[in-house]
This record gives structure tokens, sequence and C-alpha cells, in this order.
């Protein structure tokens, strides 16, 4: 029984698949997922349906997924001169800001869904995970998908919203707690100042990062053991 932690999958369905084969996943192992399954990449909704038929994956919701959920609903009606006669100003703000992150292969594999299948992921979705907090060994790790926007040691993690959660970037340079490490994605480790090592797992002040980059041109998908500290990467994308 083994744990393991995956962020930001971003429709790379084929480097989840490769990275499962890596880590010899077992139906005993979990696997949480730190959100941003959708969007840029060629397959977010077979890889969303894939973790949908795994009873040992935990899934969290990413800002994608949010962006998602408040789209596709809408999507799901039949597009009529009245229904865009209905379309309010706030839709319209979230599908243009979906869109400039991404939003088209997703939108496009949504389509193709029967009426149940487009159900059952926006069910999927509305039931996904803000945070976890997870003790394995003598270890104990909060997981959330982008990190504690407004940082304050007087917070409690219920403290924080949900912008602050999945949308806020982690900083690095701030410890949050003395004796739990935070993982989180959403950040590349590309993107990290003085990060020695980008496009592969960072460690810093109890942070772990693990987005590494797998939507962007030789970027990876990654994964971690919570058991033994062992890192997984898929081969470098070729995009």
């Amino acid at each position: 029984m083994s744990t393991y932690v995956i962020s930001d999958i971003h429709g790379q369905y084929d480097m989840f698949m490769e990275l499962l084969d890596k880590i010899k996943l077992k139906e005993t192992d979990t696997v949480y997922i730190l959100g941003d399954v959708l969007d840029r990449g060629p397959h977010p909704i077979k890889t969303l349906r894939k973790l949908m038929e795994m009873p040992n994956a935990i899934c969290m919701v990413g800002n994608h997924e949010f962006m998602a959920l408040e789209c596709l609903e809408f999507l799901m009606k039949e597009i009529t001169d009245k229904s865009i006669e209905e379309l309010d100003e706030t839709m319209l703000d979230n599908l243009v800001t979906w869109q400039y992150n991404g939003s088209k292969s997703t939108i496009d594999e949504f389509r193709k869904l029967d009426t149940e299948g487009k159900m059952g992921v926006i069910d999927f979705i509305k039931e996904l995970l803000i945070y976890e907090e997870v003790s394995v060994g003598d270890k104990d790790y909060l997981l959330v998908h982008a990190g504690l926007g407004n940082y304050s040691p007087q917070k409690d993690i219920e403290d924080y919203s949900l912008h602050e959660l999945i949308w806020t970037r982690a900083d690095y340079d701030v410890q949050y707690f003395e004796d739990t490490y935070v993982i989180t994605g959403h950040t590349p480790t590309q993107m990290i100042k003085d990060n020695p090592d980008p496009g592969f797992i960072f460690r810093r002040n109890n942070h772990i990062a693990i987005d590494c980059g797998a939507s962007y041109p030789g970027g990876r998908l990654a994964a971690i053991c919570l058991d033994t500290g062992e890192e997984y990467y898929s081969a470098p994308a070729v995009i």
C-alpha cells in the first residue's frame, strides 16, 4: 500500500498512462490528483473519465476545473438565438476567461459525449475535494492545488477562500508549517525563481511543488511517492 501524488495533467492522457505504468500503481495503492486535469492537452475529458473509473484515485479541484464547471452546464444547452440572447455578461466573461486558459480541447471532447456522459463529468467535478490532509509514516502533508494565498500563521486551513487555495500561487520562500509538508501543483517548477532544476519536483521550506509543466514543450508529468520520497517522471512533452 503506497501513496502517490500527481498534479496538472492538463489533458496529457498518454503521459498519465505512462506515469501510472512507471509507478506500477496497484489497486491497494492510493493516488491523489491535485487538480488541473482539464484543458490545454489533447485529451482532458478522456483523462478525467479514466480517473472516474479508478476507485483508488482521490481528486481535488484545480482552477481549470473551477472554470470548466462555471461553463459546462451552459454548453449542454442547444445553441440558439434565444440562448445567445440570454447569455449574461458574467457567463460571457467566464467563457472568455476559460477560452484564454486553454478550454478548446475540453470543450471539443465534452461535446462528443452523450447527455449521460456529460452529466457524469459535471457531477464528478462538483464532488472534487478542495484540499486533503494526509499522514504517511511519521510525516504529515497538506495537499492543495495552488497554495495558501494571503498566508497567515494565525489562519486555519478552513479560513482560506477557494480562490486562495486554487488560484493564488504558493510562496516557496515562506515555510507555512513547521511539521507539515505542503504539496502543490499550479505553478510549473520552470517558473519558480532560483530553482536549480526547472522541470523537476522542487522542494524548499517544507514545500513540495510537483507541477513539472506537462502541457509545455519539454515539460514532464511528475509523481511523488509519499512513503519513500521517490520521484517519477514521464518522458518530456513534445508539443
